[in-house]
């Protein structure tokens, strides 16, 4: 039978300040029948950010709440806030959407264990250099949090080898065909186009 039926489940994971969240939306923009997952999270919104298109931001409680209920698909904590993707996301692959998890490598190794055919790419920034410069000039941050960030970046370059795929964010065209590319690569798998 011709694919139909369910979507592609797609993990994105990157240290904080790669870019990942720039490249997913352009990506998103340009490829019909994908969208990213919204999460919530227990941290204070960044300059732009907006309720319900970057995060829902709720509280510690409402965020203990909906783990004690299973509501999470994974969730973590993350410089020392909260962040889970809702289970409710997912209802979208079931209707033939292509949805994008934006998590990190702990949340990826949960969906991994919990969803074996979930597609999990990893960005990499060029270096840890260009990492620092881009967490330094988004704003924001605190020298500490900065710190922390970059010391946590590393922890998470040492994950990236479990990964599908990797995509080095030197140039965000560049890294946006790549992404694009694998989304579209996977959808033409013959296991996926075959599936009864």
């Amino acid at each position: 039978m011709i694919r139909g039926g369910k979507g592609i489940l797609f993990v994105v994971s990157a240290p904080s300040g790669a870019g990942k969240t720039t490249l997913l939306r352009r990506v998103v923009s340009r490829l019909p029948g994908v969208s990213l997952s919204i999460s919530c999270t227990t941290r204070a919104p960044r300059p732009g950010e907006q309720e319900g298109v970057d995060y829902f931001f709720i509280s510690r409680a409402e965020f203990i709440d909906m783990m004690r209920e299973d509501r999470f698909i994974e969730w973590a904590q993350v410089h020392g806030d909260l962040y889970g993707t809702p289970r409710s996301n997912l209802e979208r692959l079931q209707q033939g959407e292509d949805l994008i998890l934006e998590i990190d490598t702990q949340g990826a190794r949960k969906i991994r264990e919990e969803l074996k055919d979930g597609v999990l790419i990893f960005i990499l920034p060029p270096s840890l250099e260009v990492l620092e410069e881009r967490l330094r000039s988004r704003g924001g941050d605190s020298e500490e949090a900065i710190q922390a960030r970059l010391q946590n970046a590393q922890k998470e370059l040492d994950q990236m080898t479990w990964y599908d795929y990797i995509v080095v964010n030197r140039e965000i065209e560049e890294a946006t065909k790549e992404l694009a590319s694998i989304i579209i690569a996977e959808r033409c798998r013959t296991a996926r186009v075959l599936k009864a």
